[in-house]
């Protein structure tokens, strides 16, 4: 599965689940463990594992099991390391205390948000 792939692949599953504020961040200048970080919000710790869990499956259906998952029993932040992509999706909470988007030092009006409407 390519780079595009994988990230049309991450963006319908989290529309799917209904994940919001989906971001797709191109961090392959900026590290050297991936390619894209992906960054989406979900509106509660079950909607956070939910989307982690059918985001995973996902890709195991697609013959492109995750590197690996991880997150707590009620977790606010789960993610989910494709090689090429890493996922976090979090809680609104844990998503504004964290600011990953700052972490890589970009601003949100530069990453590319996704969805199909503009897909």
């Amino acid at each position: 599965m390519d780079l595009q792939q994988m990230e049309d692949l991450i963006v319908s599953t989290l529309e799917d689940s209904k994940a919001r504020d989906i971001q797709v961040l191109d961090v392959a200048g900026l590290c050297s463990f991936t390619d894209r970080m992906v960054v989406a919000t979900g509106t509660s710790t079950t909607h956070v594992k939910s989307t982690g869990n059918a985001l995973a499956q996902a890709f195991k259906d697609a013959g492109e099991p995750p590197i690996g998952v991880e997150a707590g029993p009620e977790p606010d932040w789960v993610l989910v390391d494709l090689g090429g992509a890493v996922v976090h999706i979090m809680t609104e909470s844990a998503r504004a205390h964290y600011q990953l988007e700052k972490l890589w030092n970009i601003k949100p009006g530069e990453a590319s948000e996704k969805s199909s409407a503009n897909a």
